[in-house]
């Protein structure tokens, strides 16, 4: 899919409202996940249309958790069923750092879907449509650092 198969208007998850306000307070988490969801791609050697699946199955779940059911998605594509258990796992870690320093969670569930929206809908303008696309992990790799070098502030 391109970019032209989702104008503006169609955008997935439409009920999840993004403001350049949000971004700019969860500017640490996004930086966070954009990273850990570069690596992630990286690491299980993934596409962007796994990284896309991933994104979609964590946001499913995250809706169903939201509505009071647990239901966790999964996606069949193992590729994406591996970026899904490495960024839930460096969301785990987070919450467990933030947790520590705290004292207390500061990491809100609508922040994180908002923000896994923000990415999902990043890899759609940035999906060239070619079935090996990896411009979005290119766009990641780009703007966000690797996560040796970002410095995670809650």
């Amino acid at each position: 899919m391109s970019e032209s198969d989702f104008p503006n208007h169609e955008f997935p998850n439409k009920d999840v409202k993004l403001s350049e306000d949000f971004l700019r307070a969860q500017e640490h988490l996004v930086i966070f996940l954009a990273a850990s969801l570069a690596r992630a791609i990286e690491t299980a050697k993934a596409i962007d249309t796994d990284a896309r699946e991933a994104l979609d199955a964590m946001i499913r779940t995250m809706k169903t958790s939201q509505s009071g059911l647990i239901y966790e998605s999964k996606p069949e594509n193992p590729y994406a069923q591996k970026i899904q258990e490495m960024l839930t796992l460096a969301m785990e870690e987070l919450r467990n750092r933030v947790m520590e320093e705290a004292g207390q969670p500061l990491l809100k569930e609508s922040d994180v879907l908002g923000v896994l929206v923000f990415l999902q809908r990043l890899e759609i303008q940035h999906n060239n449509g070619r079935r090996k696309s990896r411009a979005f992990l290119d766009f990641l790799r780009g703007y966000f650092p690797p996560a040796e070098q970002q410095a995670v502030v809650a």
